[in-house]
């Protein structure tokens, strides 16, 4: 290459760098200034959003899950999501953690449950979408579902998805403990979607009552939530449908008075959420955290919220939320890794014990719901 080429080669890059700047001091003192008014949100937007946490708030299961509702939590969860910045000024793309993993079926290998891979996944392709770093992070015991979950999932994943895995306290090395500390500190939300909690004695158990953490299953994700608080100010947003996963001590009275939760003063979650989304199923709210987050960012750069490209909202949803195909596909690759329905506890893939075509019906009207806010716009 010439020298002269050389040079306007040079000058492209610098001109490309500078532009990515210039966006990213907008966008970060828009979305940093608009955080703190979290409930502006056009009527129609407000609507949507309002209609897919109506649908996932179904007691679907029959498991007395309406009762953990926290009213408008979605729409505030989604907000966080789409209007996120990096809190490190070296950094130009903000960066969510995502804790998932539920080894309820304790007695196999793996013990992974089918809902959680499938809602964790879907919030990574939002956070993605949204022009940011997404890392799963897990147990040990589900690291091959999990990887087989995002095995191949896509142009979407890039290099901007990671995982992370992590053993039990008691086997949690000085250089798992520096990994641990390294994820919080290069992380701007936490989310958890269906993520074992630690109830008021400090173990995870199933719904059933198993000690999953005497059965050495648990990491101690955790502690992610603890040190994001304690040092960062990390916000945690947790999804959740039975009461024993992380984030549901936000409800804890609820979870505690609900004669449908058996067990509740042993099984309960104590850590509580900024922010909670309770679902029937936990891959459920995945999707409606990604598609509402779609509506929220379409919306904000169509009102001169927020500078971005302006895409049709039809894209925003493509760019966030999986596809059914998408979904059928990766439970698929889940179960030939050994993943099984935490109710049945059989390899197939149905979540809860409610079928493949219950879940893509749920997910089917959410983007249904999600994409009637264009044509209220035409």
């Amino acid at each position: 290459m010439s020298d002269q080429g050389s040079g306007r080669s040079s000058a492209g890059g610098w001109s490309s760098l500078l532009t990515s700047i210039v966006f990213y001091l907008v966008f970060t003192m828009a979305s940093a200034s608009f955080q703190s008014d979290i409930g502006a949100v056009s009527e129609s937007a407000f609507a949507v959003v309002s209609s897919i946490e109506a649908i996932i708030s179904k007691d679907e299961g029959g498991r007395g899950m309406e009762s953990l509702v926290v009213e408008g939590d979605l729409l505030q969860s989604a907000q966080l999501l789409s209007r996120l910045v990096p809190r490190r000024g070296d950094c130009l793309k903000a960066h969510v953690i995502i804790l998932s993993g539920f080894p309820c079926c304790v007695d196999q290998d793996p013990p992974t449950e089918t809902d959680g891979p499938p809602g964790a996944l879907a919030i990574a392709r939002a956070a993605i979408g949204l022009g940011y770093h997404a890392t799963v992070v897990t147990d040990e015991c589900n690291r091959s579902v999990f990887k087989a979950a995002m095995h191949n999932v896509g142009h979407w994943a890039e290099s901007s998805l990671g995982l992370e895995t992590f053993k039990t306290e008691e086997e949690m090395t000085l250089s798992d403990n520096d990994r641990l500390a390294s994820l919080v500190e290069k992380c701007d939300l936490i989310i958890a979607c269906e993520r074992a909690g630690p109830a008021a004695d400090g173990h995870c158990y199933t719904m059933r009552g198993i000690d999953m953490t005497e059965r050495g299953l648990i990491a101690p994700l955790h502690r992610i939530v603890e040190l994001g608080r304690g040092a960062e100010g990390i916000q945690f947003v947790a999804i959740g449908d039975g009461g024993n996963e992380m984030g549901m001590g936000k409800v804890l009275k609820a979870i505690l008075t609900n004669p449908k939760i058996k067990n509740g003063d042993k099984i309960a979650a104590v850590t509580a959420a900024d922010y909670l989304i309770a679902a029937s199923v936990s891959n459920w709210g995945g999707y409606a955290l990604a598609a509402a987050a779609a509506v929220v960012r379409e919306d904000d750069i169509r009102n001169k919220r927020l500078p971005g490209p302006q895409r049709s909202l039809k894209d925003w949803v493509n760019r966030c939320v999986p596809s059914e195909e998408d979904e059928v596909s990766l439970l698929d690759r889940c179960v030939q890794a050994g993943c099984r329905d935490g109710v049945s506890g059989q390899k197939e893939r149905t979540v809860d014990g409610m079928s493949l075509e219950t879940s893509m019906k749920c997910l089917r009207s959410i983007c249904s719901l999600a994409l009637g806010s264009e044509r209220d716009l035409a």
